[in-house]
């Protein structure tokens, strides 16, 4: 476990200030009618209990009135005292006591339940990206700047060098009256760029580190590979949520990025989300070099031949150091 400085971790937590995203996200979020069914079981049973009481008094004097015993009539008592009465009955106090403690414990538990779940969150970047604008409407592939997702565990946030690819000529003038746009000069004032001086070299004295905030964030003990996911998983991963054939397997976890001006967490992401879809998503070796090297491995092992750690991917990197 790496520590960082105090000051870092405060940093981080100042920046991690979530904002809701306006759009409809997928959640698995407790819903709150289950409280509410709760609270409104005990409002029930209070009720019953109130009107079984009135019954039983009712029952009770028309049998000594039928048996031919005086009846006398109720003296009003006031609410207070029929209150005071109530407290002093045992089993009355045990079961308001009884529906406190359920209350309670469903709000604990639910508040427990989404300790940590950051669906919707949706923090300012430094420089405004729109996922709309280059994903949707431009329909740049989601590997041209997330090439980590492809090969490796990370999906990596691009270097600025990426996005100079496209903006050393896209400079979205015509909505700028001829200005270069505002978000774009961000770009420029980090690489030290001089966009009158194109064919000039970086001036590094004027560069400076643009500070993302990170999205989508994993617990330290949680190991996560996109490699795996995005190019092994891709064939039961589209099945299972039911991808298109030109939407990218991202949108499974991400959402359907390509509509979003500002990205925000689309999934939970939480250890339930994950397993319930290793439970269903369904793995077919038809068409896939790993699954079928498996499958080829246990034909071996069952005709007895050796079959070593290495031929399952046991010399692999990340297999030790993620």
């Amino acid at each position: 476990m790496i520590l960082a400085h105090p000051r870092m971790f405060f940093a981080y937590v100042k920046a991690g200030e979530p904002k809701k995203a306006d759009a409809a996200v997928a959640t698995e979020e407790v819903s709150g009618l289950s409280i509410i069914g709760v609270i409104a079981i005990i409002l029930g049973a209070i009720l019953v209990l109130v009107l079984l009481s009135r019954a039983i008094k009712m029952l009770e004097r028309l049998i000594l009135q039928r048996q031919g015993i005086e009846v006398l009539e109720e003296e009003t008592v006031p609410a207070g005292a029929n209150i005071k009465r109530m407290f002093k009955n045992k089993k009355f106090v045990f079961f308001v006591v009884l529906c406190l403690l359920m209350v309670l414990g469903s709000f604990g538990w639910m508040g427990m339940w989404n300790t940590g779940v950051h669906t919707g969150y949706q923090p300012v970047q430094p420089i405004a990206f729109s996922h709309e604008l280059h994903a949707g409407i431009n329909q740049i592939d989601c590997q041209f700047c997330h090439s980590g997702a492809f090969k490796s565990k990370n999906a990596t946030i691009p270097s600025l060098n990426v996005c100079m690819n496209c903006h050393k000529q896209v400079q979205a003038t015509e909505k700028y009256d001829g200005e270069i746009s505002p978000e774009i000069q961000k770009i420029y004032a980090a690489l030290g760029y001089d966009p009158t001086k194109p064919d000039a070299p970086l001036d590094p004295t004027k560069q400076k580190p643009v500070e993302w905030v990170r999205v989508h964030n994993l617990p330290d003990f949680a190991y996560f590979n996109h490699s795996q996911h995005v190019v092994v998983g891709e064939q039961a991963i589209r099945k299972e949520k039911g991808l298109q054939p030109n939407e990218p397997v991202c949108f499974a976890c991400h959402g359907p990025v390509n509509t979003m001006e500002e990205i925000y967490q689309y999934s939970p992401l939480t250890m339930k989300w994950c397993i319930n879809c290793h439970k269903s998503a369904e793995i077919t070796g038809k068409d896939n070099a790993y699954y079928e090297n498996i499958i080829a491995a246990h034909e071996k092992i069952k005709k007895g031949e050796k079959i070593t750690p290495a031929a399952l991917g046991g010399l692999e990197c990340g297999k030790c150091h993620y």
